[in-house]
């Protein structure tokens, strides 16, 4: 868990020309706060005993930090969450290694059926502000998810996304990042 904490710490200092120093990212990024605090309420979820711990712990986060991140989501490691206020991750959602999120994102639910409900990011994708995810969809590695754009489809990898249904427009094989 430490060293996947590690890589969340680095990817904030390489991603966010704004951080000054080390320290003032230890005590002062809510978005890395937040993960750490998701990385042990998601290790408690793990236990059924345990679980009702994981969800105060989730909800104290939220509260401290106005990012909502369900202790069942599934987070890979670097991951930079800039200006994190007002997003939502839930339960089963998938976020792969390296992606950045910006303010307002939801990764939502479209519905009250059981399993599979949120979406699954791919690595190196980045989450432009208020973009909202619903559904269990895939985007593609290394997409990027233009700000205040509705996705309700899968998006192959290396797309750039813009707009809200039925006016949105996929631009496939975009260079990555």
């Amino acid at each position: 868990m430490f060293s996947v904490i590690r890589s969340d710490y680095h990817a904030v200092l390489k991603s966010d020309p704004a951080a000054r120093s080390r320290l003032e990212v230890l005590l002062c990024y809510a978005g890395f706060h937040a993960l750490v605090i998701h990385r042990i309420s998601h290790a408690l979820w793990q236990y059924d005993c345990l679980k009702l711990l994981a969800r105060i712990l989730s909800h104290l986060s939220r509260f401290l930090t106005g990012i909502e991140i369900h202790p069942g989501a599934s987070i890979g490691k670097g991951v930079f969450i800039d200006h994190g206020m007002g997003i939502v991750i839930g339960a089963t959602a998938e976020v792969g290694d390296g992606v950045t999120i910006f303010h307002g994102v939801t990764l939502g639910g479209t519905g009250k059926h059981k399993g599979k409900r949120h979406p699954t990011v791919g690595a190196g994708v980045l989450l432009g502000t208020h973009a909202t995810l619903l559904g269990p969809i895939t985007i593609g590695a290394n997409s990027k998810i233009g700000a205040g754009s509705v996705v309700l489809t899968d998006i192959p990898p290396n797309s750039t996304v813009v707009g809200i249904p039925p006016t949105q427009r996929i631009i496939a094989n975009a260079a990555p990042p």
